[in-house]
């Protein structure tokens, strides 16, 4: 099932699918390791508002919901 990483639940895995956005979104989320192909373990994820604590290749990296809603993730 294909859906934004905002849309992921708690300690779940998701593979990047593509990163919808301009140049600057793609090259942000490149520079934190995100890129499509790597799989992300969503670590929190508050119901409501607040930022997704993600963890991409052993780092823990924090996203806001605008950012995570333009990161295309397939659930496994």
């Amino acid at each position: 099932m294909i859906i934004t990483l905002d849309s992921i639940g708690e300690n779940k895995k998701a593979k990047v699918v593509s990163i919808s956005g301009g140049w600057g979104i793609r090259q942000r989320l490149g520079c934190l390791g995100i890129h499509p192909g790597d799989i992300i373990t969503v670590k929190k994820s508050a119901i409501m508002r607040g930022p997704i604590l993600i963890s991409v290749h052993g780092n823990q990296v924090a996203l806001g919901r605008g950012v995570a809603r333009k990161v295309v993730v397939e659930a496994e």
